[in-house]
């Protein structure tokens, strides 16, 4: 087979095989390594390999979940002793076209920080076959059980998820108003506004990996996340930070930038019925550092 036609071959299923790594491990700089070395075992295949693979797509997907699963394993022991709650590499693109017809539920930081608490064989099999599809018996090839066994690693996943993860709107104009009404009641300083945007029950959960002072446990109910979020957003000066609307994982949240230091922060946010049920606040610099703050 050309190079150029095996080169192909991988650019096509390029965005999906990191989608997978992303949701597998949680981190940005995990999925770009394991993308790395999937290009790498599949650049090194003889030609005769390459021809006799009857669907590259389910290789490649094979390839890259056994590669994360394995980081995921790795890592586990030291996300539990990690300071404070552990939440995933936020990706931050531009702000999207409000007409989109729904958000990417599969990749918001809640449902992340939800697939935090199962095992790496639960996390993987239900990213597979819940996210993307994969049959059971492929899966079972990347977790090393059999395919009933994969099954019910599906399934006890499942109903975690469905008990833990917040509800969630899924129209991207009720969750920008709610974003924007936040970001507006910070920078007016308006802390009775700012309690009218949050749900009565709303969860703040901050990550600075200890580098910061930050809550190192969630701040939970409406009017305690009110006067956690004014207390630690007082320092915030239009003429010397900038607060920019950007989409965090999918949906709009916000990313606070001090161009003097180029230190950043990004926020988060799930909503339901018009209202901020989550704020997920990154402070750690070793997750933030493939963000480039002159840029946005």
């Amino acid at each position: 087979m050309p190079a150029e036609k095996k080169t192909a071959l991988f650019q096509r299923h390029r965005n999906r095989l990191w989608g997978i790594a992303y949701r597998i491990t949680g981190s940005i700089a995990d999925s770009d390594d394991a993308l790395q070395e999937t290009w790498l075992r599949w650049a090194g295949l003889p030609d005769t390999e390459v021809d006799a693979i009857g669907v590259p797509r389910a290789y490649l997907t094979t390839v890259i979940s056994r590669i994360c699963y394995d980081q995921l394993s790795s890592a586990r022991a030291r996300r539990e002793a990690y300071v404070g709650p552990w939440l995933p590499e936020p990706v931050v693109t531009e702000a999207g076209p409000e007409d989109r017809v729904t958000l990417d539920e599969s990749v918001g930081t809640a449902l992340l920080t939800v697939l935090e608490r199962l095992t790496p064989a639960e996390r993987t099999a239900f990213v597979l076959h819940d996210v993307f599809a994969v049959p059971f018996p492929e899966i079972a090839e990347v977790v090393r059980r059999s395919p009933d066994s994969v099954r019910q690693l599906a399934s006890r996943a499942r109903k975690r998820v469905r008990a833990e993860a917040p509800r969630r709107s899924l129209a991207p104009g009720e969750h920008r108003r709610a974003v924007d009404a936040f970001l507006a009641a910070v920078t007016d300083g308006d802390f009775d506004a700012l309690l009218k945007v949050l749900d009565p029950d709303a969860v703040w959960l901050s990550d600075s990996g200890g580098m910061f002072t930050t809550a190192r446990l969630p701040v939970r109910g409406g009017e305690k996340v009110a006067r956690y979020a004014h207390r630690i957003t007082r320092g915030y000066h239009p003429a010397t930070m900038r607060a920019l609307v950007r989409e965090v994982n999918g949906a709009p949240g916000i990313v606070l930038v001090d161009p003097a230091s180029g230190l950043a922060a990004v926020m988060g946010f799930t909503v339901h019925h018009g209202l901020i049920t989550e704020i997920d606040f990154m402070m750690n610099p070793d997750k933030l550092r493939h963000l480039d703050t002159a840029a946005l």
